[in-house]
């Protein structure tokens, strides 16, 4: 095998830094191929929480190298933050961690432009962090680049021509016009620590797939939120499915053999939008509570609901899931019993996907499940799991019309049953 994709497959947040914290062993490259920081990945290790927004999770098992390509938005003060915190832990970061040339540059303009939007008169419930206006700024090709901050003489006219495109959204919107010069020196200085991590990365996945490599690409957030195949215009503004991988990390699609998706056992998502599942009061509190759902970006409360099988299975269709790993499951212990949403009905007929234009309006059709008591944290089989759990985890199976591999039962690396090298499918 070359290339296996791991991607969310329902609202985000579904756990893909913890799958890829257990797949990078096997492989010698991973790679992020979309989003921003908006995204965050926990992970837990030997009780500690470790929490990235840009550097892939593999770069907590030695050896292996991590290329942020470019069909990321990279802000560097983020970066910087990070490849500093890893390296407070003794993580080696230098020669390991690749920043492509071409990934466009979260810049103050774009924070303020989020935060101007945010909070006018129709929020959709961005993170506030800039990435929607720098994928703007990419598609208007006028964006900066990761290359553009080792050049003073390209960055400067570059962002002074970008500052001067936004003039008239920031001011109608009574915000402050960044200084260019004062971001160009800062941004600049940036560049500089940065210059042994920036490079030609498609170069070096065309090489590792020419090599005959392991290649794990890393998507952030999750179908539902993708720019095309998600819950429009609440979504973020890249392609977060699968076939994002080939143009954000410069593959063609034959390289990739499989294609992993992360589901939680039940739903979340963060933001506006619809939620058709969406679990409200003590219910919500306490599926909220047991799972700690609350951003690792924005620290938000994140909505919970049960399992949306019609989302699931578009999130297997759009992205030709081989296989799904299932996240969370410990969370739903203790509960009497547990709803699966497996149809929605709209205007009087019954939907096995979501709709185009009225995800708002479905109903979910529900089934009814037994739940289970019992702690599964140390379970390392599916057979071993209580009978009520081994039944959810078929009936999410059989639903979603694609096979179950891994399964979380806990919140750190250890706790996954059915663990296996996702190369040696």
């Amino acid at each position: 095998m070359s290339a296996v994709v791991v991607v969310g497959a329902q609202w985000g947040d579904e756990g893909k830094g913890k799958v890829v914290d257990l797949y990078a062993p096997y492989a010698d490259l991973v790679v992020r191929y979309a989003g921003g920081a908006n995204a965050g990945h926990t992970l837990v290790v030997k009780g500690e929480k470790v929490i990235l927004h840009l550097v892939p999770s593999g770069i907590l098992h030695p050896g292996g190298r991590c290329v942020i390509a470019q069909g990321t938005v990279l802000d560097p003060e983020v970066l910087l933050a990070e490849l500093e915190a890893l390296a407070a832990r003794g993580v080696q970061v230098e020669g390991r961690v690749l920043v492509s040339n071409r990934a466009h540059v979260v810049m103050p303009q774009h924070k303020l432009i989020d935060e101007l939007r945010e909070t006018g008169d129709q929020p959709i419930g961005t993170t506030k962090r800039g990435i929607g206006p720098t994928y703007e700024d990419k598609v208007a090709r006028r964006g900066i680049r990761m290359g553009d901050l080792l050049d003073a003489g390209r960055l400067r006219p570059k962002l002074a021509q970008n500052i001067e495109a936004w003039r008239p959204f920031i001011e109608a919107r009574g915000g402050e016009v960044p200084d260019a010069k004062a971001i160009a020196a800062r941004y600049l200085e940036m560049g500089e620590r940065l210059r042994p991590y920036i490079q030609d990365t498609a170069t070096v996945v065309a090489d590792a797939v020419r090599q005959g490599k392991r290649l794990l690409l890393e998507g952030a957030q999750g179908t539902m939120l993708d720019i095309d195949h998600g819950t429009y215009p609440f979504v973020t503004s890249s392609n977060a499915v699968a076939g994002g991988a080939c143009a954000g990390a410069g593959i063609g699609p034959t390289v990739i053999d499989e294609v992993i998706g992360i589901a939680k056992a039940y739903a979340t998502r963060v933001g506006g939008g619809p939620f058709p599942t969406e679990l409200h009061g003590e219910a919500g509190d306490a599926l909220r509570t047991a799972g700690a759902e609350f951003g690792s970006t924005t620290g938000r409360p994140r909505r919970c609901g049960w399992l949306d099988l019609p989302a699931l299975r578009l999130a297997v269709r759009v992205n030709g899931m081989s296989e799904i790993a299932l996240t969370k499951l410990d969370v739903l212990t203790g509960l009497d019993e547990l709803k699966l949403c497996v149809a929605y009905e709209l205007d009087g007929e019954r939907l096995d996907e979501p709709p185009y234009d009225a995800f708002d309006r479905v109903v979910p059709i529900y089934e009814t499940l037994p739940g289970w008591s019992e702690s599964i944290q140390a379970v390392e089989r599916r057979e071993d799991l209580p009978d009520a759990a081994r039944r959810y985890v078929e009936r999410i199976e059989t639903l979603a019309g694609c096979e179950i591999g891994i399964i979380s039962v806990g919140p750190d690396r250890v706790h996954t049953a059915d663990l296996r090298d996702p190369f040696a499918r």
